[in-house]
């Protein structure tokens, strides 16, 4: 399931989803403390029940706890949302979100010879 049949997460659910993706399955506490506490625990838990209700996450009984993990992994959550992005600001093309993220003056050296790398290796495979 793509993320837009899910929803897309907001700001703060993709936090969440950070969380989760890096301490894996996870109680409340657990993802509480990871967040640096930047937001209530009962806030956290809200944006939890609402990311279950979304197909984001799924939720286990695990004695009085209970754990949290994500049902997207984080390569799938970051590709569906690249298209969604690409796709609702960009018109679906990819070469205006590159030039737009080119253009923006943010990229080091060392990030623009990666980039070369790669677009060689692209060029390698056709």
């Amino acid at each position: 399931m793509t993320l837009r049949a899910r929803g897309i997460p907001t700001k703060a659910e993709l936090e969440v989803l950070q969380a989760l993706w890096r301490l894996g399955p996870s109680t409340v506490r657990q993802l509480h403390q990871e967040m640096g506490r930047g937001q209530a625990y009962t806030t956290v838990l809200k944006f939890l029940q609402i990311m279950t209700g979304k197909g984001l996450v799924a939720r286990k009984e695990a004695g009085r706890a209970h754990v949290y993990s994500a049902l997207i992994s984080e390569k799938q959550g970051a590709g569906d949302f690249l298209k969604e992005l690409i796709e609702r600001v960009f018109s679906g093309s990819s070469s205006r979100l590159v030039m737009q993220a080119l253009g923006s003056g943010r990229i080091t050296r060392r990030e623009l010879e990666e980039i070369r790398q790669l677009i060689e290796t692209m060029e390698g495979k056709k």
